[in-house]
Parts: C-alpha cells; sequence; structure tokens
C-alpha cells in the first residue's frame, strides 16, 4: 500500500525562531508570513519547544511592562530610550514563551500516524524531523486533511487490490468490502482466522480509513494450531508476522 508519508505533504520552508528571539521579532514573523505559530530551534537546529500566537497573547495579558512599574510605586516613568534598553535587557524571548517539550512527527511518519498525534495531543501543526531529529518542515491539520478527503470508492478499491488481491491472494469479490464516510466493513468467509486477522489489521492502515468494522468469520482457527516455537508458513503468516 502506497501510505503517503508525513515529507510528502509538509512544508520544507519553515519559518522558525531561537531561544533568544524577541517577542516582538516572534509576533512579526507570525504576522509576516500568517502563521499561528513556530518551532524554536538549537544551534543544532533541533526543535526545543513551539511558541504559538496564544502564547504571545497570553504574556500580553498577564505582564506589565517595566515604566508602569515604576509608575505603580510612585517612581519616574522611563524615557523611551531607556524603555526600549529595558525592554531589551528583560523582555520574554521565545524560549521562555514557547511550549515544551515539543510534539514532532519524523518525515517517515504515515500521515495516517502523524493524523492520530494531533488529535491525541490537541495541537494544529507539528514540526518534523529527519533521521537525525534534526528540524526539515512543519505539517499542519490542513495538510493531513487533504488525505483524509478521499472518496468511498478509491477507498474501497485500495482495500480490494492491495489486501484481498496482493496481500491475501484472494478474488476481488471473496469478500464484501463496503465503505461509508471512511468506515470500511469487512464481511463475509474466509478460510483462515489468521486472514482475518491481515483483512482488519491492513485495512484500519489505507490511507483515509477511520475505522473497520470487522464482520468477518473463519473456518479454521490456526491461531490455536501453532505450537511455540514453530515456524509461521505461506504468505498470510509472512504478512501476519510483520503487522
Amino acid at each position: 500500500m502506497q501510505h503517503d508519508k508525513v515529507g510528502s505533504v509538509m512544508t520544507m520552508d519553515v519559518v522558525r525562531a531561537v531561544y533568544d528571539t524577541s517577542f516582538e521579532e516572534v509576533a512579526r514573523l507570525q504576522a509576516d508570513h500568517r502563521i499561528g505559530g513556530l518551532p524554536v530551534v538549537d544551534d543544532d537546529d533541533r526543535v526545543i519547544g513551539v511558541v504559538s500566537a496564544s502564547d504571545l497573547v497570553a504574556h500580553r495579558a498577564v505582564a506589565p511592562g517595566p515604566h508602569r512599574t515604576r509608575r505603580r510605586f510612585g517612581l519616574p516613568a522611563l524615557s523611551p530610550a531607556a524603555r526600549g534598553r529595558a525592554t531589551a535587557a528583560t523582555g520574554p524571548t521565545a524560549g521562555r514563551l514557547m511550549s515544551a517539550p515539543p510534539f514532532t512527527a519524523h518525515a517517515e511518519d504515515t500521515i495516517v500516524e502523524a493524523a492520530r498525534t494531533m488529535a491525541r495531543r490537541g495541537v494544529k501543526r507539528m514540526p518534523v524531523l529527519d533521521e537525525e531529529d534534526r528540524l526539515v518542515g512543519l505539517v499542519t491539520r490542513r495538510d493531513l486533511l487533504r488525505v483524509f478527503l478521499r472518496p468511498d470508492a478509491d477507498i474501497r478499491d485500495e482495500v480490494i487490490d492491495e489486501v484481498l488481491v496482493r496481500v491475501l491472494w484472494l478474488t476481488p469479490r471473496s469478500i464484501d468490502v463496503s465503505v461509508t464516510e471512511a468506515v470500511v466493513t469487512l464481511t463475509g468467509p474466509l478460510e483462515r482466522r489468521s486472514e482475518t486477522e491481515i483483512a482488519v489489521a491492513m485495512a484500519r492502515r489505507t490511507d483515509g480509513v477511520v475505522a473497520v468494522v470487522d464482520e468477518l468469520t473463519w473456518r479454521l482457527d490456526d491461531t490455536r494450531l501453532r505450537p511455540d516455537g514453530q515456524l509461521l508458513h505461506g504468505v498470510a503468516d509472512d504478512r501476519l508476522r510483520n503487522l
């Protein structure tokens, strides 16, 4: 099966910040590029956190400027030049505002895996890392959504062609495959229980599938006939061992 990788849909030209990037620069980058957040990287381009627009808003809502503090205690207000120097010395940076540790994906992860991570973590975007955990891209919910908008007919065709025919060596109509709103239902008899497990597992991994309803039956429960240490035989057993 194709199983598109995160690297095939990610944005490679990533706007990023370093730990000492100022609040104002982070805000400018987000506004100029119309993005809701950006990764924060260290000297080796490894992601150490993510700073979002909500992080900036939260800071502005609770953090008074140094000149306001002086006025509250009856001290003279700072001049514009002095206020600028104070802000540069004590102002927030990307490293202080970021959320850490970051939730990330790897370029070789499947789109389905990344989508599940986003849903589980409640995030809208994730930095994408290479094999050495360095930043190579950024993936958003919108990027992943394109995969999950596959027509039901396309999903059904792939399950039949890839799972039934190519993996299990069955005829296209050996079992009934129906797809409704990306939910796959498998119905009918197969020879061995291990084949039903393979069919369900691989259908679930098909791009665009939300869930799989298992209504398969089997004649022989070969999962109980294998003694410990016995080698698996046949194409179905080879596939089951690798799932």
